[in-house]
C-alpha cells in the first residue's frame, strides 16, 4: 500500500511539474457576466486563458478585452468528453468595431459582429489535455487579425436552447513562471476535475494528501523495528 502511495504521489507531482507545456491559466468567475456592462474582463488576450462554462437554455455569458489593430487573435470552443455532450455546441461571436456588420444576433450592439459555428461531424475529435487528464471533444476555432483599436465582446450562447458545458480557450502564450507549480496549477487541476464531475480524482488525492504524513512515520516505526530486533538478536548471542 505504501508503495503504491508514494509512486501515485509521484506521478502526480510529474503531471504538475510538466503542466506549463500544456496548460492554459484558468479565469475564474462568479458566473454573473450575463450582459455587455458585466462582460468577465480578458486580462490580454494573447496570453492563453481557459475559462470553464455551464450554459443552460437561453442563456448568454459575455467577455471582454482590448485589443490593438493587427493583432493576432485567437479563441476556440471545446467540450469536455461527457455522455450527454455528444452534439452539444454553442454559437461564438465576435463583436468589435471593425467587425462585419452583416450577421443576425439576438444581441443589440452597436458593433459590427461575426457569429462562427462549429461544421464538423459529431461528436467531433478529440483532444487530450495531460495536466487535468481529461478529454475534450473540439469545436469551432477562430483566428484572425484585429481590425481596429477598441474593445471587443465575445458572446457565448446556444441557438439550439440545449443545457451543457464548455470552456472558452483565448490566446497561445503560455504564461507560467516557477511558483505557478505550487500555487495556481493545483487549484487548475481542482477545478478542472470538478468541471468535468470528476470526484474519484478529486477523492483519491484527498487521500493522498492525507497519506503524506504517514508515510516518515511508517519508515521511522519500521526502522526502530529493525533496531529492536537486532538488539535482541545480540543479546541472545
Amino acid at each position: 500500500m505504501k508503495k503504491i502511495t508514494i509512486t501515485t504521489i509521484i506521478i502526480f507531482s510529474i503531471g504538475i511539474s510538466t503542466a506549463p507545456v500544456y496548460g492554459h491559466k484558468l479565469i475564474e468567475h462568479d458566473d454573473t457576466h450575463r450582459d455587455f456592462e458585466s462582460a468577465l474582463q480578458i486580462p490580454d488576450h494573447r496570453i492563453s486563458w481557459a475559462i470553464y462554462e455551464n450554459l443552460g437554455p437561453g442563456e448568454a455569458k459575455f467577455y471582454s478585452f482590448e485589443a490593438k489593430h493587427g493583432d493576432s487573435f485567437y479563441a476556440s470552443i471545446v467540450v469536455p468528453k461527457i455522455t450527454g455532450l455528444e452534439n452539444y455546441s454553442p454559437t461564438l461571436v465576435l463583436m468589435g468595431p471593425g467587425m462585419f456588420e452583416g450577421n443576425v444576433i439576438p444581441f443589440k450592439t452597436q458593433y459590427g459582429a461575426e457569429k462562427f459555428l462549429y461544421s464538423g461531424n459529431f461528436p467531433g475529435q478529440e483532444f487530450y489535455e495531460p495536466f487535468g487528464q481529461v478529454t475534450y471533444w473540439e469545436r469551432q476555432e477562430v483566428r484572425m487579425n484585429m481590425p481596429l483599436d477598441g474593445q471587443y465582446y465575445i458572446v457565448i450562447y446556444d441557438e439550439k436552447n440545449q443545457t451543457g458545458k464548455y470552456s472558452l480557450v483565448i490566446g497561445t502564450i503560455e504564461d507560467f513562471t516557477g511558483g505557478d507549480i505550487f500555487t495556481l496549477l493545483p487549484k487548475a487541476w481542482l477545478d478542472t476535475k470538478l468541471f468535468v464531475n470528476d470526484y474519484a480524482s478529486i477523492a483519491l488525492f484527498i487521500l493522498i494528501l492525507i497519506s503524506i504524513p504517514t508515510v516518515p512515520i511508517l519508515v521511522l516505526v519500521r526502522k526502530t523495528k529493525k533496531k529492536g530486533a537486532s538488539k535482541n538478536v545480540s543479546t541472545f548471542n
